[in-house]
């Protein structure tokens, strides 16, 4: 009997720590139940935006404690061929707001496990996504310059400078 009530209470801590241990992130699965992926070159961990669709996903940007953040770029790519990208903001994996740019925009915050879901999009959203992206952009460019890369630089130069027009 007493062996019993030992299992029981044990059992009930147990269930109390997992749910006192979950993390923030996990209890509100902003990704939507998104699977993770990681940059196939530097292994930085991130989730996708569904517009972006299945397949090797690059990740241009920061990446502390092996998280994209901050601003950058995903970017799909199949063999040398470039596919969709987001620019904007990531904070710890997850997109936080920005642009996909795929033979059009898609504009807004993360939201449902993808980008400008939103039928009626607040125009102060609309300007903080494009402004986020362009950011983005130049700093992708800026990393290319740095990196000795002038023609990459100066095309993700001339997509800030896309995404700036979008503003106006």
């Amino acid at each position: 009997m007493q062996q019993r009530k030992s299992l029981k209470i044990a059992a009930v801590l147990t269930a109390v720590a997992s749910l006192w241990c979950t993390s923030p992130l996990q209890a509100q699965d902003p990704a939507g139940d998104r699977a993770w992926s990681k940059d196939p070159a530097s292994h930085c961990e991130f989730v996708s935006p569904v517009s972006l669709t299945a397949g090797p996903t690059y990740w241009t940007g920061a990446c502390p404690g092996n998280k994209a953040s901050g601003p950058g770029m995903l970017r799909r790519r199949d063999g040398d061929r470039a596919g969709p990208a987001f620019y904007g903001d990531m904070q710890a994996g997850l997109p936080v707001i920005g642009v996909i740019d795929d033979e059009g925009y898609r504009v807004g915050k993360f939201k449902d496990g993808d980008i400008g879901g939103d039928a009626e999009l607040d125009p102060q959203v609309r300007l903080d996504a494009f402004r986020a992206a362009a950011k983005a952009a130049r700093d992708v460019a800026g990393l290319y310059a740095r990196q000795g890369n002038a023609a990459s630089s100066r095309h993700y130069e001339s997509v800030a400078k896309q995404l700036d027009e979008q503003i106006e």
